[in-house]
């Protein structure tokens, strides 16, 4: 066998692969869609409405916070509270919600200056927002979402239908920036590849997630938890409020927005790389190995396989017989494999589909990200976020 045809079958074969891991995906995306987890189901029925709290812990957030509380105030609900928590802000954050606040006294100001060490800024804020919050239903929303004015009907919903002590929600993500659309819906999937929505739902689920862009709580289950204080040191206390809940014998249900909530994470490539590192560092559970084991698939399926594809065609149309028309054939199905896995899955995320030309770019920003936490957790470096820095050890 020559040269060229040993280069054409290892191509065909890594095409097949393609073929392969393509094809799971997108049965597990038919399989999560099947399971029922658009929160719009919750717009078909509604329960009695009591008092609710949403508690919004805001950390100079002057970019976002006039469009996330006026959504809020907006809501078809009669009975609610707004209370935003001004956390140690040095921009105009309170002085906009404080205008706001007086023409509405639904909206209350809460200005906090400092956080204690043993507390995360975010987990601070909000117990400080809980403690003055009095409605059976509690939701902590964060600054930078925007709520379509039936997200709490449908939320309260669902969470009543479902027996939730926990209901969060997967928002959809805004594209307005470059690497919104190149990177982020890469680094979305890889997150969800950790904690599949569909898997979490289920009782007999192996890990836990909830997104901390929205999370509603029945009240009584929040102070059996404990509150924030069973999760003041987490950088992601979504995750683990979601463990604790399951561990005392709650249920966690996580649903898709489905055009009900939508979040416009960062405002700049910089922030966008350090939150997307501080995101895969506690959703690793800070293990270096993991890190580095997803960073080698992301790099891995998302690029050098592609590349396979495109030598596959290459080598065999250069080869002639049987192997090469294989090659060639495993190597199109391959690349078109991955280009409807692809329009599938941005479709369901409300993603611009033309965005899926960029995935070889975000995939390598995503792996890029898992390697720069795998090192801060090796060098013990500072992780900086909400105003306060980190240093994280790993668990490996």
């Amino acid at each position: 066998m020559s040269s060229l045809a040993i280069l054409s079958l290892i191509a065909a074969v890594a095409a097949a692969i393609s073929i392969l891991w393509w094809t799971v995906l997108l049965g597990r995306l038919g399989r999560m869609l099947a399971s029922g987890m658009s929160l719009r189901s919750g717009l078909v029925d509604s329960v009695e409405e009591s008092f609710l709290s949403i508690v919004v812990p805001a950390h100079n957030e002057e970019r976002v916070i006039k469009t996330c509380i006026d959504s809020l105030l907006a809501q078809r609900w009669q009975d609610l509270e707004v209370i935003v928590v001004a956390d140690r802000c040095t921009d105009a954050t309170e002085s906009i919600v404080s205008e706001r606040a007086a023409r509405d006294p639904r909206l209350k100001l809460i200005s906090n200056r400092e956080c204690p060490q043993s507390w995360a800024g975010k987990c601070h804020a909000a117990r400080l927002g809980a403690e003055y919050a009095s409605g059976g239903w509690i939701a902590f929303v964060d600054a930078d979402t925007h709520a379509h004015p039936d997200l709490m009907i449908a939320a309260v919903t669902e969470a009543t239908r479902r027996e939730t002590g926990l209901l969060s929600l997967l928002s959809d993500l805004t594209s307005h920036h470059w690497f919104e659309r190149s990177t982020q819906p890469v680094a979305m999937m890889a997150l969800l590849s950790l904690f599949p929505p569909d898997a979490v739902n289920r009782d007999d689920r192996s890990r836990t997630f909830a997104n901390g862009q929205f999370m509603l709580f029945d009240r009584a289950w929040y102070d059996r938890l404990g509150g924030h204080a069973a999760v003041k040191n987490d950088l992601l206390e979504d995750i683990a409020f979601a463990g604790h809940m399951v561990d005392a014998g709650g249920r966690v249900n996580i649903l898709r927005s489905d055009g009900l909530l939508s979040c416009s994470m960062y405002g700049s490539h910089e922030d966008f790389l350090r939150g997307w590192m501080r995101i895969f560092l506690e959703a690793t559970r800070r293990q270096c190995k993991v890190l580095r084991k997803h960073a080698i698939r992301q790099l891995f399926f998302g690029i050098f396989l592609p590349l396979l594809c495109m030598l596959a065609i290459v080598f065999g149309s250069l080869v002639s017989g049987g192997l090469g028309w294989t090659a060639q054939i495993l190597g199109f199905l391959g690349l078109g494999s991955q280009v409807v896995a692809l329009l599938a899955i941005y479709r369901v995320a409300r993603q611009p589909l033309w965005t899926v030309l960029l995935y070889p770019i975000g995939t390598w920003e995503v792996a890029s990200v898992m390697r720069w936490a795998d090192r801060t957790l090796r060098k013990r470096e500072p992780v900086k976020w909400g105003g306060r820095e980190y240093v994280l050890e790993p668990r490996d």
